[in-house]
């Protein structure tokens, strides 16, 4: 099943997100990760074809999805526009220069902004960071999912437009540095790292196989047990939750 019509402009991107449509074991386990800190108005940056945005609407009082590309909108449209809870379907970009002007309807409106692998897309990610920030209300929530460790940085990251992996330290340092208290951070899918660095490393492949991904999705109730004991010290991915107002 083809989901995007034109994947021209970032055919490695469509084709990621393709796979991972199949991968329904793998969306699950990254949404539960998240899940207890979603509620309200939710706002999800970079939904792409809407993967994680079917689990989201089981938390949202109202839930508005984004993506920078307008062929993803449009799926994202196909897909979600039937639902009641669904407040909009926006092509928004977090690294305009006068984003408050472009998006003036939207600040200040958001109990919760999700960017799930966003962040790392973006060359001034404080700027990225900044902008979520406008998009929260008082007492909003942001949370962030990026990928971990700049020594597992290759040729799959280079292929997605990856700028960079975080470390704890430097997903804290640029998240706190807008003016968020932190309050968790954790690392999410310590099974992938093999994988990872055996496809992107060693192989200098530069897309995740559906094959590779099909096997993995099959496997994750068994990885999903293992991340529960290594969530603390590794993983392919970090987690951080934010909060606007640090009291």
């Amino acid at each position: 099943m083809t989901l995007i019509g034109d994947k021209s402009a970032d055919w490695t991107g469509g084709e990621t997100l393709e796979a991972f449509a199949h991968a329904e074991r793998f969306n699950r386990w990254m949404f539960d990760a998240i899940a207890t800190h979603c509620s309200g108005k939710i706002l999800e940056i970079g939904s792409g074809i809407g993967n994680l945005s079917i689990h989201l609407l089981d938390k949202a009082e109202s839930l508005t999805v984004s993506d920078m590309n307008k062929s993803y909108c449009s799926v994202l449209q196909q897909r979600l526009g039937h639902y009641k809870q669904v407040g909009g379907i926006y092509q928004l970009d977090l690294s305009v220069t006068d984003f408050e002007k472009q998006y003036a309807s939207m600040l200040g409106k958001f109990d919760t902004v999700v960017a799930l692998n966003v962040i790392e897309h973006i060359k001034d990610d404080g700027a990225a960071i900044r902008n979520c920030k406008k998009l929260l209300n008082e007492n909003g929530r942001l949370v962030i999912l990026v990928p971990a460790f700049q020594w597992l940085y290759n040729s799959l990251d280079r292929e997605l437009k990856h700028f960079r992996r975080y470390s704890k330290k430097t997903l804290s340092v640029v998240v706190s540095g807008q003016g968020f208290g932190i309050s968790s951070l954790r690392y999410f899918n310590s099974p992938g790292i093999p994988g990872w660095w055996l496809s992107g490393t060693l192989l200098r492949r530069k897309i995740i196989s559906r094959f590779q991904l099909t096997v993995y999705n099959t496997l994750v109730p068994l990885f999903r047990l293992f991340d529960k004991i290594t969530s603390q010290v590794a993983g392919l991915s970090l987690i951080i939750v934010a909060l606007k107002n640090k009291n």
